[in-house]
């Protein structure tokens, strides 16, 4: 499968500093474009599943006309990162060869605070619904995992969704799931719009566009010793949990009204 066409490669060049913060110890870095990205590492916590999840999140995110940073595929060669003085991140390192993926590093930019700005309730509602769709766990008061950038909302860290394939059994019961987590996200006070949301949304997300984004999938992040499965059929089984889940949007739409309705 080839990547999607906007989908750049780059060649990191130069790890400058661990990003703690991050429980799977990403990093800033710098690649052979002279830009900066926020590195994720396939040897690092839940390894390429962490990655898929980053992907495809951040690329549904943007087909839903979200700000996202944007997304690179980001190359460790054999050499890279043997000077490392640190054990642990030379370890990290040393099992990222190849594939990984990266965003875009916005300079200046600050994470958001629900107590300093106020999103709009359109805005809000489209994310809310996001992450109940992506079953996004990590967008909740303690982390936001959300940026200003020259006053606008991006969004980041995409990597704790889809948690189904970490058990990867019982993918219909998961697709159709309400989603209960959704009573922690940091923007569901804002969104009043869910329903029109929901409406909106799943229009944009067509089987053809699904398509596209799953065949941008690198093959190497397709090859699990746990299953048997060909990268093909765990492709086709992310686009079945994502079209079953958009069939029955209602389930988790109700899901997200009905806890905003015990917020307020």
């Amino acid at each position: 499968m080839g990547y999607i066409e906007d989908i750049r490669t780059v060649t990191v060049c130069r790890y400058i500093a661990p990003l703690r913060e991050g429980g799977s110890l990403p990093a800033l870095a710098e690649a052979d474009d002279d830009f900066k990205y926020v590195l994720k590492f396939k040897g690092a916590g839940h390894g390429v599943k962490a990655l898929i999840a980053e992907y495809l999140g951040g690329e549904i995110a943007r087909a839903l006309g979200l700000k996202v940073p944007e997304l690179v595929f980001a190359y460790l060669d054999e050499a890279f990162g043997k000077t490392e003085g640190d054990e642990e991140i030379q370890d990290l390192l040393q099992g990222s060869k190849g594939l990984n993926l990266a965003l875009h590093f916005l300079s200046g930019a600050i994470n958001f605070d629900p107590a300093v700005t106020v999103v709009d309730p359109d805005t809000a509602s489209k994310v809310v619904w996001l992450d109940a769709y992506i079953t996004n766990v990590d967008r909740s008061f303690r982390n936001t995992n959300m940026l200003m950038w020259h006053k606008e909302l991006w969004l980041i860290d995409h990597g704790a969704s889809f948690y189904f394939h970490h058990s990867w059994t019982n993918l219909e019961k998961y697709a159709q799931s309400p989603f209960s987590l959704i009573k922690d996200h940091v923007l569901l006070p804002q969104a009043d719009k869910l329903g029109e949301a929901d409406e909106f949304l799943k229009k944009l997300l067509t089987p053809e566009k699904l398509r596209e984004i799953l065949d941008g999938l690198p093959e190497e992040w397709l090859q699990w010793p746990e299953t048997e499965e060909t990268p093909e059929e765990i492709r086709n089984a992310y686009f079945k949990f994502l079209n079953i889940r958009l069939e029955n949007s209602g389930i988790f739409l109700k899901e997200a009204q009905n806890a905003r309705k015990a917020l307020i």
